[in-house]
């Protein structure tokens, strides 16, 4: 007789575990569900601190008690948005699944929209480039274009990102722009294609006989160091005896690729600092040697479109000495985020700290707010109202009496 009541404990106590096991599950099933139906010490193991209950206990009550259905998704969607807008931050943001393909696409070097790079606008957002072939250059559109409507809502008070989504949309589909232009305003209908962005640019420019290279750099997008460096390559073999950075309208991307950017034309030395309350405080370096040789003069190109990633390396090359800074007052930005995936597919952009240029100097105002930016060494008034790209002329003079030109004015082409 002993024999089968040792055989049958075991059994006893799976059957107990499984009952426990089944317990537990209907019990977070009814705590996340319906969590005023379980008893307090039960309610608070199984369904999670007062706060979390409430939220989930609203959202249920809104889908199961609200007029018109409501899918649970988009309730999640605009609960997160919600709060993520709440933390009045200019920068932070969520991502719906569309919404973060689209902005994984963005950081791709193809899109679909319009084929302009924008920058923020009191007003909406301000057209910095025109790309070649797309359809904004098709209809007329100009640098120094303002969009302050897009499919009939205004761009004024949006995020850049926000605003940007509302021009961006499916490939052949037609978005109705207000563009103002002079103070005169229109609005024009343009077809959205699917825009090949370049990331580097690059040309030779002859300056009182002396070779400038000059590359611009669009985004600070995952292997935009790579083509960089290819082109500085390029233009140090064809002779360039200085060179010219154009950073204007770029609005960063992420921050490892600042530093391999700022690594192009620094030895070495600290590039930007990072601190935050979540992240460790980490100083990223130049690494490798420079492409750039360190004599070679350089200039770099700044606007109010320069910021984050931009406002990084064109910081750390004014702090260690390496290039002047020609054109006007950068963006400001002091903060850089971080983009946290979602189960859901979506994702939140969030601010995660600061950053700190080489002699320590933060770019922003207080807290997440629009700081003073870096000042240019050679202040240009180059806007919609002067002819031409009188940023790059002054820069290539600049540059070009760095090199040993005595008399650099004109001789540019």
């Amino acid at each position: 007789m002993p024999a089968p009541r040792r055989r049958s404990a075991p059994l006893a106590a799976l059957v107990a575990v499984l009952v426990s096991v089944a317990l537990v599950a209907l019990g977070a099933w009814i705590g996340a569900r319906h969590p005023e139906a379980l008893p307090a010490p039960v309610r608070t193991a199984l369904a999670g601190p007062e706060s979390n209950r409430v939220v989930r206990e609203a959202l249920d009550r809104i889908e199961r008690s609200y007029y018109r259905k409501i899918p649970s998704d988009k309730l999640a969607d605009d609960a997160i948005a919600g709060v993520v807008a709440r933390l009045d931050d200019r920068f932070s943001q969520y991502f719906t699944p569309a919404e973060y393909r689209r902005f994984k696409d963005a950081q791709s070097s193809r899109f679909t929209g319009v084929g302009v790079a924008v920058t923020e606008d009191p007003l909406g957002l301000r057209v910095v480039h025109v790309y070649d072939g797309s359809p904004a250059q098709r209809v007329g559109i100009r640098r120094g274009d303002r969009f302050i409507a897009a499919g009939g809502r205004s761009l004024k008070g949006l995020s850049s990102d926000r605003a940007t989504a509302l021009v961006k949309g499916p490939q052949g589909t037609d978005v109705r722009l207000t563009v103002r232009r002079a103070g005169r305003d229109r609005t024009l209908t343009v077809r959205r294609a699917q825009v090949a962005v370049p990331v580097v640019e690059s040309a030779m420019r002859d300056v009182c006989d002396r070779k400038i290279g000059v590359v611009s750099l669009s985004q600070f997008s995952s292997g935009a160091h790579g083509e960089l460096y290819a082109a500085l390559r390029r233009l140090v073999r064809r002779g360039a005896r200085a060179i010219v950075f154009d950073l204007r309208g770029n609005g960063g991307g992420l921050v490892d690729e600042a530093q391999l950017v700022a690594s192009a034309f620094l030895r070495d030395g600290a590039v930007v600092t990072t601190r935050g309350r979540s992240v460790p405080e980490r100083t990223l370096e130049a690494t490798g040697e420079p492409i750039v040789p360190a004599g070679t003069p350089l200039v770099v190109l700044t606007d109010e479109g320069t910021a984050s990633a931009s406002e990084i390396v064109a910081g750390a090359l004014q702090d260690h000495g390496r290039a002047k800074l020609v054109g006007r007052r950068t963006f400001g930005k002091g903060v850089f985020q971080e983009v946290i995936e979602l189960s859901n597919g979506g994702a939140l952009d969030i601010t995660a700290g600061q950053y700190f240029t080489p002699k320590g100097r933060n770019l922003g105002g207080r807290g997440t707010d629009r700081g003073a930016g870096l000042q240019p060494d050679v202040k240009v008034a180059d806007g919609s109202g002067t002819r031409g790209d009188e940023t790059l002329a002054v820069g290539l003079r600049t540059v070009a009496r760095e090199a040993g030109c005595r008399s650099p004015a004109g001789g540019a082409r």
